[in-house]
């Protein structure tokens, strides 16, 4: 009997191993390779910290096409490199992070945690309930739905104008 119960705990012990790396396989976020845009001269800077998927790189890819032409230097780097980020060399910092196993994305939440200001800050968290976030984060909740990527941009953007006090405003 103790063989059996033995047995029986290993085997679910193993298929619940086997379903976390699936899971993880399956769930996890990209990561980013960092891209800058325009020249790290102008005096508008812009960072965008994320983590790689379908929702994300659309909402990044919006806001980059948003403001290249414009003389407003632009930065996208993987959230994992949030650590070694200098906050008051940024304009305006965007953080696109996952809620996963019921936590923020490490790197989003100390960051965050440490230097969050309302003035130039912008968070985007998303997760499967789609209403998580850090407590007193502005931004953006949401379950990474592609039919919102257009709405959620706009309104990234919309912030980005008021906060970098751009006139010519997207519609």
């Amino acid at each position: 009997m103790f063989k059996k119960i033995l047995w029986a705990t290993l085997g679910l012990s193993v298929l619940f191993f086997v379903f976390l790396v699936w899971f993880q396989a399956t769930y996890s976020m990209d990561y980013v390779k960092t891209k800058e845009i325009n020249s790290q001269t102008n005096t508008k800077k812009i960072l965008i910290a994320t983590q790689g998927s379908e929702y994300k790189n659309d909402v990044v890819s919006a806001i980059s096409d948003e403001f290249k032409n414009k003389s407003i230097y632009i930065k996208i780097i993987d959230v994992s490199l949030l650590g070694k980020v200098n906050p008051d060399k940024w304009n305006a910092i965007i953080i696109l992070h996952t809620w996963e196993i019921w936590k923020p994305e490490e790197n989003s939440e100390k960051f965050l945690k440490k230097y969050f200001d309302s003035s130039k800050m912008f968070a985007i968290a998303t997760s499967g309930s789609g209403d998580n976030m850090i407590d007193g984060m502005d931004g953006i909740t949401g379950a990474s739905s592609l039919d919102l990527i257009d709405k959620d941009s706009k309104t990234i953007i919309s912030w980005l104008n008021e906060v970098l006090k751009i006139t010519n405003t997207t519609k």
